[in-house]
């Protein structure tokens, strides 16, 4: 038929790809973006996933967690594929870009759990939340949709 559009297949398991939630030494997200380059570099990536890897998308969690850090995307990549765990991602970041204070990753982890909630971003996550098929206030964050989506919820 036409006009309707199909909603997108739900939810998008990849084994090996933690939560958003998940901290490393205290920082939500920095242990994902790093699955995902990794995950990427091993095609275990979906394809519109995959193009998105190293772009440093303005606005994009990777991007804004770089900036966060003071460390180029390109770098950390390059960094990541050479192997180590995420303690000693973060440490190499904060010798190579910036150490927060606890109280800057107190705001980094509020403002980022948060996304979505209250806030420019909102109508995202009602969007996204469409393209599956859910009701537009299933989750209120784009952390709780990147759960949902991913089976974690």
């Amino acid at each position: 038929m036409l006009g309707l559009s199909m909603p997108k297949p739900y939810p998008t398991i990849i084994p090996g790809l933690r939560s958003p939630y998940d901290q490393v030494g205290g920082i939500v997200y920095f242990g994902r973006m790093l699955d995902k380059i990794r995950l990427n570099a091993e095609g275990k990536l979906p394809e519109d996933w995959a193009a998105m890897v190293g772009s440093g998308h303005a606005g994009s969690f990777d991007s804004r967690c770089c900036s966060f850090l003071h460390i180029d995307y390109a770098d950390l990549i390059a960094e990541a594929l050479k192997g180590g765990s995420g303690s000693d991602l973060l440490d190499w970041a904060f010798a190579n870009g910036r150490n927060p204070t606890a109280e800057e990753i107190e705001v980094w982890n509020g403002f980022m759990t948060k996304r979505g909630w209250r806030d420019v971003a909102s109508q995202r996550v009602k969007e996204l939340l469409k393209e599956i098929g859910l009701e537009p206030d299933t989750v209120r964050t784009m952390f709780d949709f990147i759960d949902l989506d991913e089976g974690r919820r």
